[in-house]
């Protein structure tokens, strides 16, 4: 026979050096299942198809090589791109893509929206493209309006309404101005392929040589890419300072912990 079992076991003394364990907290990815968001996916296929219906007008009007060398075109194809991948994760219940890419995304098309708008189509700006030339009529509007402004106020709903704020941040802010720096440099190397004279050499009029110098081009470039860095650090603010659009609540018994990044 065995012993019988003490009803009181003296507790086991500590051993020295030993830290005691300390409390940890239960991700919410470990306890909840993936949620699926089938309203931002299809918002987010239809801005892809509006903004590629858009871009497809203007390949159709005009030559290729000239019409994807726009800044307005490669960022509407940016955010068609970044858009199909994004509603493919939201219907999928996969994590969103990061960070970095939507806001430069957001940002990018962000600019298309405000410079056509504010130097453009502007008559009272001095890099106006209204002065000269006939104002676009039939397709060529429809495109305008598309990639102006239906697809730029299509991803600013989408980034108020269908994401979680807080995700972007200061630090990615100077990353994002190595595009339109990029894009400085290929319109520099564009015009100096194309014969002095001809139309369409510069394909912007704050970003014309033949006009302004390099000198005062420059002096351009420097000052939006000031003011593109501030529009930069207003949309990671206001991205912290907005309410939560698509927040849900848990219904388990854990003590949750909110993710980082």
């Amino acid at each position: 026979m065995t012993a019988p079992i003490p009803r009181d076991i003296p507790d086991l003394p500590a051993l020295p050096g030993m830290p005691a364990p300390l409390p940890s907290f239960v991700p919410a990815s470990a306890v909840m299942a993936p949620v699926r968001h089938p309203l931002a996916a299809v918002y987010r296929l239809l801005v892809a198809l509006v903004a590629a219906v858009g871009v497809t007008i203007d390949l159709l009007l005009g030559s290729p090589v000239r019409v994807l060398s726009y800044f307005t075109v490669q960022s509407n194809i940016l955010l068609a791109v970044v858009f199909v991948l994004a509603a493919r994760r939201a219907w999928t219940a996969r994590r969103p893509l990061s960070s970095a890419l939507t806001g430069a995304t957001l940002l990018y098309i962000t600019i298309t929206g405000l410079v056509y708008h504010l130097l453009l189509a502007n008559a009272s700006s001095p890099f106006s493209m209204t002065g000269g030339t006939a104002a676009p009529t039939g397709w060529q509007w429809i495109s305008n309006q598309i990639l102006h402004t239906a697809v730029p106020i299509a991803a600013l709903l989408d980034w108020l309404l269908l994401t979680t704020p807080g995700r972007l941040h200061l630090r990615q802010a100077a990353t994002w101005l190595l595009y339109p720096l990029a894009y400085l440099a290929f319109s520099f190397a564009r015009g100096e392929l194309i014969l002095p004279g001809t139309p369409g050499r510069y394909l912007y009029p704050f970003l014309d040589v033949d006009l302004h110098s390099y000198k005062n081009v420059l002096a351009n470039a420097l000052l939006l890419g000031l003011a593109f860095y501030a529009l930069a650090i207003f949309l990671v603010a206001l991205d912290h300072a907005r309410p939560n659009p698509v927040r849900h609540r848990a219904k388990t018994g854990f003590r949750l912990q909110a993710p980082v990044g």
